[in-house]
């Protein structure tokens, strides 16, 4: 699964996409991929919200993920 990343999510990375492990199982929902995601880089956790996109619409953290889901995590946003 590829997962694109913008704004701070991209920074704690250190790219703007990657695979999730194939070894791992494939996370079932957004909520799923969340906790992978601060698994797997705690930084993650430290954030106050954090969106998710699925298939270029925003998610809720029950929707289920498929196979070949375009995924994209997009953090809080603050503007002045």
């Amino acid at each position: 699964m590829e997962v694109l990343l913008f704004g701070i999510a991209k920074d704690i990375v250190g790219k703007s996409s990657f695979h999730l492990p194939e070894e791992e199982s494939f996370p079932k929902s957004v909520f799923e991929l969340k906790e992978r995601l601060k698994s797997m880089f705690p930084e993650f956790g430290k954030l106050s919200s954090l969106a998710v996109a699925v298939n270029s619409a925003y998610a809720e953290d029950a929707e289920i993920l498929k196979e070949g889901d375009e995924i994209a995590i997009i953090p809080p946003v603050s503007g002045g």
